[in-house]
């Protein structure tokens, strides 16, 4: 994930500061993050896109966007470290949580599985007081990956591809610039 950071040493600043940040194994969840932190900021909000293991604290930030890949139906470590360690600070703050997974044809048993919430979901809302949740398709690109994981995706035809819907995505964020943008009028 490239540290694109636009205000947070900006301490005068007109805009809301909101901190985009993602762990991922691949690079296909930064992305998604990428693309979240450009719709906010086409939206005039000073972003921030920086990986969870890079973030000390959420001081200096009105929003955070939070999300994840999954694997085996958890989050990453990076981003449960980055929810542990800035636990009261998450969640004095507004809070949006995002995961990155399923991959396949969405109609497929094996992509539905995937697509379910994942399992430490429920303790990362609590602790986060998270507004929203979205799962988001993956990516799964077998060139990344190791010859036993490909040999092993032999098994499971039709899950390499990028699954991921932009759009979805950009939608997904362009709620939450309203949501922002409505909070701020009536502070």
């Amino acid at each position: 994930m490239g540290a694109q950071e636009t205000s947070r040493l900006d301490q005068g600043r007109d805009r809301q500061a909101v901190l985009v940040t993602a762990a991922s194994r691949y690079g296909a969840t930064d992305e998604i993050a990428e693309a979240i932190g450009k719709t906010l900021a086409e939206h005039g909000f000073a972003v921030a896109v920086i990986p969870p293991g890079e973030v000390s604290d959420v001081d200096g930030y009105d929003a955070v966007i939070l999300g994840s890949a999954v694997y085996t139906g958890h989050w990453l470590d990076a981003a449960t470290d980055l929810v542990k360690r800035c636990r009261s600070g998450l969640a004095a703050r507004p809070v949006w949580l995002f995961s990155s997974g399923p991959v396949g044809e969405p109609t497929g048993k094996l992509a539905q599985a995937m697509a379910k919430d994942p399992v430490d979901l429920p303790a990362i809302r609590a602790a986060t007081g998270a507004r929203d949740h979205q799962m988001f398709a993956g990516k799964l690109d077998c060139r990344s990956m190791s010859m036993i994981q490909r040999a092993a995706l032999l098994a499971f035809p039709g899950l390499n591809g990028d699954f991921r819907d932009w759009d979805k995505i950009r939608q997904w964020a362009n709620g939450i610039a309203q949501q922002l943008a409505v909070a701020s009028a009536h502070s």
